[in-house]
């Protein structure tokens, strides 16, 4: 990417959306973005996952974007009659309908992601969009090279424009009617020592999970979470811990990508 790009689009205007999960990178990927874009071109998104997101990520996100003076909303996901869609009643719902096939979603089809986060993410953006009639954005995200080798090799600035579907129209929705639309991953490059460097020298702190012991914040029982943050889960949500291993139970199927029960997870990183 050229160091131009993002000044030249600050220039044009574009609305550039910061996905905030209340994390650490989310932190400090605003905290870089208000170093370049003005805070009246921002607009912050926090993805509730309700009872299973780490207490106090939403306010977190909440507060960050308000002392920066930056809009703030929060995109839910929901069933077709109108009521929440969770994790766990997604669990439920498949193994209704397929009880054939695992119930939890797994590292290659992470609808979590796509149903929890990223598609009422995209919904609140274009509700955003069109109520101030804009036309260019940048949607951004906190991922970064050094979690994962399969987040090393993501493009760090993706023309959204150009990925298009057999149909020759673009597979993102945000392109579309009009629309030029940019993914931007302005943190990509950093080390984790570097994320919580940021947010210290921008005088913030990060979720009290972290000082806790926590490696990720997310959801509190991640599919791909590590065993010592599944054990720091059941620990500071018991209850929360309790209905997953229940709904393990009650499918026959397990939730964690190592496909060993989560209750053998959590005692595995306590022994």
């Amino acid at each position: 990417m050229n160091p131009d790009t993002i000044n030249t689009l600050v220039a044009r205007g574009a609305l550039f959306v910061a996905n905030h999960s209340g994390g650490k990178d989310s932190q400090a990927m605003l905290i870089k973005l208000l170093e370049r874009v003005p805070a009246k071109q921002l607009l912050v998104v926090h993805a509730t996952l309700g009872e299973i997101e780490w207490e106090g990520a939403l306010e977190l996100a909440q507060k960050q974007a308000a002392d920066a003076g930056v809009p703030f909303v929060v995109a839910r996901a929901y069933w077709k009659d109108g009521s929440d869609k969770t994790f766990l009643n997604m669990a439920k719902h498949r193994f209704a309908d397929r009880p054939d096939v695992p119930s939890f979603p797994s590292s290659s089809q992470r609808q979590c992601t796509s149903d929890l986060k990223r598609g009422p993410i995209q919904r609140e953006i274009l509700r955003f969009m069109k109520a101030r009639k804009l036309k260019l954005v940048v949607n951004c995200a906190g991922m970064r090279a050094d979690e994962s080798r399969d987040r090393s090799k993501l493009e760090p600035f993706v023309h959204l424009n150009q990925q298009l579907n057999k149909q020759g129209k673009p597979k993102n929705a945000l392109a579309r009617a009009g629309r030029e639309a940019y993914e931007w991953l302005p943190i990509h490059t950093l080390t984790t020592k570097q994320v919580f460097a940021v947010i210290r020298d921008a005088g913030q702190e990060p979720h009290p999970a972290y000082a806790a012991g926590n490696e990720r914040l997310s959801c509190v029982f991640c599919i791909m979470g590590s065993r010592n943050d599944l054990a720091h889960g059941a620990r500071a949500r018991p209850d929360l811990f309790a209905k997953y291993v229940a709904m393990e139970k009650a499918t026959g199927y397990t939730m964690h990508m190592s496909r060993k029960p989560l209750a053998e997870l959590v005692r595995e990183a306590r022994l």
